[in-house]
């Protein structure tokens, strides 16, 4: 039987984790199956997704900027069509299907830092609204949360998700953040400000309340100064590093038939990667 073998495809892909995260399971499992990168430009990406069966995979990793492409290309799950785009591709019977496993990678990792945080009281305040935004605006109505304040830059791009989601979703311009914060349970950072290379997300947590919670899904450097400042207050976080490697879980599932564990050896040695 020959080795099953997946892939992460993107442009630019050497940035990607995802080897060092399936790879680390690979060898755990001992399993006969390898995981690579595969830097495939926009205008070849469908000639490419549309031959992986005779390129010798079984599924696929999508990032940017393929995840829309490869939802149209693709069977999408309810949950890759509600969020407009795929991450995960796997071949089921000859079919090629596609999930977006960003949305439980939010709520696992969540799940993992903070046990019971969908059950603390106040509103959702998610800072963004791109991609990542509605991967983690559908994990929270998925969780049960009534209220999602949705700040952005453009009121557009916030108004879209509320299109998008329904009347759950508030779109908010960015001034009105300290009003909103006194009334969050939940604070959720889906831009790339506080990134490595990027201005910095530079909002005060002074009116969050005691009980909130506060994620940044930036994960270089790993300890955002948004982050720091929440940890500063005594509340409660996550990392983005966890939505990183719980998002992973799935696919890894789908393609190889066995379904592995985040821990601590696999979180310190990505760690290790990242501060390197």
């Amino acid at each position: 039987m020959s080795t099953r073998a997946a892939c992460v495809v993107g442009w630019p892909i050497k940035h990607s984790r995802s080897p060092l995260i399936h790879g680390f399971w690979i060898r755990k499992h001992g399993l006969d199956a390898d995981y690579r990168r595969e830097a495939v430009e926009p205008e070849a990406f469908a000639d490419f997704i549309r031959n992986l069966p005779a390129r010798g995979y079984v599924g696929a990793n999508i990032t940017i900027p393929h995840k829309e492409m490869a939802l149209e290309l693709s069977e999408p799950d309810d949950r890759a069509r509600a969020v407009g785009a795929a991450n995960t591709l796997w071949l089921d019977g000859g079919r090629l299907r596609s999930t977006n496993t960003d949305v439980e990678g939010f709520t696992a990792n969540l799940d993992d830092a903070v046990p019971g945080w969908a059950a603390r009281p106040g509103e959702a305040l998610v800072l963004g609204a791109g991609g990542s935004a509605r991967a983690v605006v559908y994990g929270l109505i998925e969780r049960g949360i009534g209220t999602i304040n949705v700040v952005n830059r453009t009121i557009d791009r916030a108004n879209e998700l509320q299109r998008r989601f329904g009347t759950v979703v508030r779109p908010a311009e960015w001034d009105a953040l300290p009003n909103l914060l006194s009334n969050a349970g939940l604070l959720v950072n889906t831009t790339s400000l506080g990134m490595t290379g990027q201005p910095p997300l530079g909002i005060d947590l002074k009116s969050l309340p005691v009980h909130a919670v506060v994620t940044d899904l930036v994960y270089a450097p790993l300890k955002t100064s948004l982050l720091a400042a929440a940890e500063a207050r005594g509340l409660a976080i996550a990392d983005g590093l966890g939505m990183l490697l719980h998002q992973a879980v799935r696919g890894f599932e789908l393609w190889f038939g066995v379904r592995p564990q985040v821990t601590a050896e696999l979180r310190k040695l990505v760690e290790n990667d990242l501060t390197k």
